[in-house]
């Protein structure tokens, strides 16, 4: 087993703190201090717009990509496409004859911003399923990163999905890539969240997250596995 660890970052480009304003101070704000730093560090990155946020901001997208980085898609209005692992106050699931229109529509706003194909996919929350899977690969998309590792617990390395599942492995094309969580934590919370990678690890200090990274590259080199570390960040956490 190789030694490199692979690092993934992605940017979901949505309105601020997700579903819950109508504001995107984020993007206008922390989108040139996200760029700036991963220019100087060298770093290219995936950034997932909702179809809305795209077409309010084609010009942020198409410097995003004229920088070199990934755009790719992030549903129509940081909507639920996937199931519901947990109840939100007012936050509804689409209904499964749903999904599919609304990735079409939300693909094809990127697109006219982005001007080019968009080939990666994440859904708001990490809420994927089965139907959203199959639907992406219909619209042409390579990968989607919206496996949340801290509730299902089994995946820990890129896969590529069953058409009846998309929890488990089988033989679509499209690739499916788990967000890192720290799963040797002793969860005390019924989702597991407390093991997810946001907010708390970030919030707390660089030192605790880079604990939680290193728990999580051990946690997965035991087990005979490549390490992959997704990571999933929003602009709206790079203003005040």
């Amino acid at each position: 087993m190789e030694d490199r660890i692979i690092a993934i970052f992605g940017f979901d480009m949505e309105t601020d703190i997700g579903s819950w304003t109508p504001y995107y101070k984020g993007i206008l704000e922390g989108t040139p201090k996200i760029l700036d730093l991963l220019s100087r560090k060298r770093i290219k990155a995936t950034f997932f717009f909702t179809g809305e946020a795209a077409k309010k901001h084609p010009n942020i997208v198409r410097r995003i990509a004229e920088e070199g980085h990934e755009v790719g898609c992030h549903s129509l209005f940081h909507e639920t496409v996937g199931d519901e692992l947990f109840p939100i106050p007012g936050v509804k699931p689409l209904l499964s004859e749903e999904v599919p229109f609304r990735l079409k529509k939300a693909t094809e706003w990127v697109e006219e911003a982005l001007r080019d194909k968009a080939l990666s996919f994440r859904a708001p929350r990490l809420w994927g399923s089965t139907v959203m899977v199959r639907s992406l690969e219909d619209l042409g998309y390579k990968a989607d990163a919206s496996y949340p590792l801290y509730f299902y617990g089994e995946q820990l390395v890129p896969y590529h999905p069953s058409k009846d599942n998309w929890l488990k492995e089988g033989d679509m094309k499209i690739l499916e890539i788990p967000n890192f969580a720290d799963m040797t934590v002793e969860s005390k919370d019924q989702y597991g969240r407390d093991r997810d990678q946001w907010p708390k690890f970030r919030t707390e200090n660089a030192e605790k997250l880079m604990f939680h990274i290193r728990n999580h590259v051990n946690y997965v080199k035991n087990k005979g596995l490549p390490v992959v570390l997704c990571f999933y960040f929003h602009p709206w956490e790079f203003v005040e």
